[in-house]
């Protein structure tokens, strides 16, 4: 953690909705006037899309699991490094990962690699990091301790499927099935390296059908947000504070399901968001402005 120069990040899984979380913060960046750096935990992937299939095609005739979920499956040396480098000069070597045909053809490269590594535009006031494994805490890496505010994304485990299918089959041309065994596969993963991050974030949002999604692998249309509920807890050494008389004053719907938890209507998620978000931006911002005068 650094006072000068802090970090926020947003960890969540592939299909989880982190994306809404990215967006609010985007808004809350230009009504406060702060230069955010944007750093994609998908940049710090070891493996480009051509490199992942010849090595999931090698693990799978060894009979091994492998994907993306696992720390070794990314570069999360050298994330803890551009983290550690940022914390204290405010710079660092980022790259970016190009999903889609649109942004690839702008970079003058093939959907699916990595552009060169660059660094980090001057004069940013803090780094925005959203990926898979912002509060990941291993025997070697800890990218969890350089966070100044961690923010977890983890709808329940079905729609977390049914966005992930959804988004891949729509903006990254894959087959549902294919999909599908991506999701069997990484599960032992998921389980052992994703879920217990969200014990080491300062809140979590976690999106709540109200209509049936019993079978993910069936329904092909994500839940509206009219027909969901947020939850929204503050873990008990969360560093945000929880002022639950505002919200449950300034977001419509929403009541206290239990002393740490506040529950809202879908559309109500990134008024929440926002809601809880600037102050904690501000509080950071101030004691940058704070540490930088002493």
């Amino acid at each position: 953690m650094s006072v000068k120069h802090p970090i926020i990040g947003i960890t969540g899984a592939s299909g989880a909705g982190t994306s809404t979380a990215v967006k609010a913060f985007m808004r809350l960046f230009d009504e406060l006037g702060v230069a955010g750096a944007l750093v994609e935990g998908d940049a710090f992937h070891a493996y480009d899309r051509a490199q992942l299939r010849r090595t999931l095609e090698r693990a799978r005739i060894r009979g091994e699991n492998f994907s993306l979920f696992s720390p070794g499956a990314n570069l999360l040396e050298r994330l803890e490094g551009l983290l550690r480098e940022y914390g204290e000069r405010g710079t660092g070597m980022i790259r970016h990962y190009l999903h889609r045909d649109d942004e690839a053809a702008a970079a003058g490269q093939a959907p699916g690699t990595f552009t060169g590594w660059e660094r980090l535009r001057p004069e940013t006031d803090l780094l925005f990091y959203e990926g898979l494994h912002g509060a990941f805490v291993g025997e070697e890496v800890n990218i969890a301790t350089h966070m100044d505010l961690l923010i977890g994304v983890t709808p329940v485990i079905n729609l977390e499927w049914i966005q992930k299918i959804k988004r891949d089959t729509d903006e990254r041309g894959y087959h549902p099935e294919e999909v599908a065994s991506t999701i069997l596969r990484r599960l032992p993963d998921y389980v052992n390296f994703i879920v217990p991050q969200f014990s080491r974030t300062d809140l979590n949002f976690q999106r709540v059908p109200l209509v049936d999604t019993s079978n993910p692998f069936a329904s092909r249309e994500i839940p509206l947000s009219e027909e969901s509920l947020v939850v929204i807890h503050f873990n008990e050494r969360s560093r945000v504070h929880a002022d639950f008389n505002m919200l449950l004053r300034e977001v419509p719907g929403a009541f206290q399901s239990h002393a740490q938890t506040l529950v809202v209507p879908g559309p109500q998620q990134e008024r929440a968001m926002e809601l809880i978000f600037k102050p904690a931006i501000q509080q950071l911002i101030a004691s940058r402005d704070a540490a930088r005068a002493a």
